[in-house]
């Protein structure tokens, strides 16, 4: 992930500033933990509000999960294109605005006693679609804000404002939902959104070189060019194969998690938050000390030791069982998270430093078309397993499938080498 050959990705240099210093970083990072919170918020509310005031089924839960996650599927490629010609600031800030009015729109419906699962599903599959656009855009703006050498620093600080909103998140949201109601809490989180948008909008980029002039190329050739560059890096490969799998099983339990914890744990929503809650503080450890493990670690080894490493613990949360033995579920998630954030960390660091900034959207879009694109398959198949065989047997079987996919990174090159090479 450095620039130097055989050097540890948080090596080197004389002390510096720290970012939180940064105005403009430090406004993302601000921005990005305030609206993390509201989407955390959002995971728990939008399944309880299904379950509870709309009686879905399962498998709808699990269909609701789906349409968060397809417009990966349908739109990153363009999404990609989109972030590397226009301002990606403004994008992001009329992305954060748009979602913040969709999810107002919730309780407002509500109040209105119009509120139906089809509303549900179109708010949801709508806001999917800005989550998309805001998604390529902001990975592919980073890179503009702070300097390549302190990119690992970035995103782990970023990831540790993530881990923060989880750690909080879920359990504000079980108790404002225990509180004033499923509807009435998605006025949380469109107000997140909307100050996440605000931030955006107080960033101050200074002026870069202009982007090289392109020879116009068919729409098609331009979409596919990010994954032709990831076919030529072995690595980047290898990665991709082990993320997207992994992503699948993750989503295929995660849509029916808070199912799993009401039905079979007979766990009140206030709970259900708090073991969300619980899981975050693996991450928010590990995303801390991030940049030491991988220095550590070594920049390539950190990728494969993180994926597997903490698999065993994943089977602690099938053998959850009511009362206290729902710790058991909350030390299995925070296993998975302290495995992401260390593995997201490292992943995304080296595909950013290796990528030409004028393909990184496209890259960053490929990436999510295929890793984030198995989501809403994951997520049916997740429902599909727990109507057929029963929760905990599905769970199980998504567990496990989680495990497996260190797999692609542990029997790659990245198995001999400590650092990655110079590029």
């Amino acid at each position: 992930m450095t620039q130097q050959a055989a050097r540890p990705v948080a090596g080197a240099a004389p002390k510096r500033p720290s970012l939180l210093r940064s105005r403009n970083f430090g406004l993302l990072l601000a921005g990005q933990t305030v609206s993390e919170l509201g989407t955390r918020v959002s995971n728990v509310a939008v399944p309880l509000l299904a379950v509870g005031t709309l009686d879905a089924s399962v498998f709808q839960v699990a269909l609701l999960t789906a349409l968060a996650w397809l417009p990966y599927l349908i739109f990153s490629l363009p999404a990609g294109i989109l972030a590397d010609r226009v301002d990606q600031r403004r994008l992001m800030v009329a992305c954060d605005l748009g979602r913040a009015a969709l999810l107002l729109s919730v309780p407002v419906v509500a109040l209105a006693d119009r509120l139906t699962l089809g509303f549900l599903y179109a708010v949801v599959g709508l806001s999917g679609v800005l989550t998309v656009l805001f998604t390529v855009a902001y990975k592919s703006m980073l890179p503009r804000l702070v300097p390549s050498d302190r990119l690992v620093d970035a995103n782990a600080k970023l990831t540790v404002g993530q881990d923060s909103a989880e750690l909080v998140g879920p359990t504000i949201g079980g108790v404002l939902v225990g509180l004033v109601g499923a509807a009435r809490t998605f006025v949380v989180t469109g107000l997140a959104f909307a100050v996440s948008g605000l931030t955006l909008l107080l960033i101050r980029e200074a002026p870069g070189e202009p982007a090289p002039r392109r020879d116009r190329v068919p729409l098609r050739v331009e979409m596919t060019e990010g994954l032709s560059f990831i076919r030529r890096q072995p690595i980047l490969r290898s990665i991709l194969a082990c993320t997207t799998t992994s992503n699948f099983f993750v989503m295929a339990s995660g849509s029916i998690e808070v199912v799993f914890l009401l039905e079979e744990l007979h766990a009140p929503p206030a709970l259900v938050g708090l073991v969300f809650s619980v899981s975050a503080v693996g991450g928010l450890v590990v995303g801390a000390f991030a940049g030491r493990l991988t220095a550590w670690l070594g920049s390539a080894r950190v990728i494969w030791v993180a994926m597997a490493a903490p698999g065993p613990l994943y089977l602690l949360m099938p053998l959850a069982q009511p009362g206290w033995g729902m710790l058991l579920y909350g030390i299995g998630l925070a296993a998975f998270s302290a495995n992401a954030v260390l593995y997201n960390v490292a992943a995304m660091t080296y595909r950013q430093r290796i990528t030409p900034p004028a393909l990184l959207g496209r890259v960053n879009a490929a990436f999510l078309w295929v890793c984030f694109g198995v989501i809403p398959l994951g997520a049916l198949t997740g429902g599909t397993l727990a109507s057929q065989l029963g929760l905990r047997p599905a769970l199980w079987i998504c567990v496990l499938g989680t495990w497996s996919a260190a797999l692609f990174v542990v029997l790659s090159p990245l198995r001999r080498m400590r650092d990655m090479p110079a590029t």
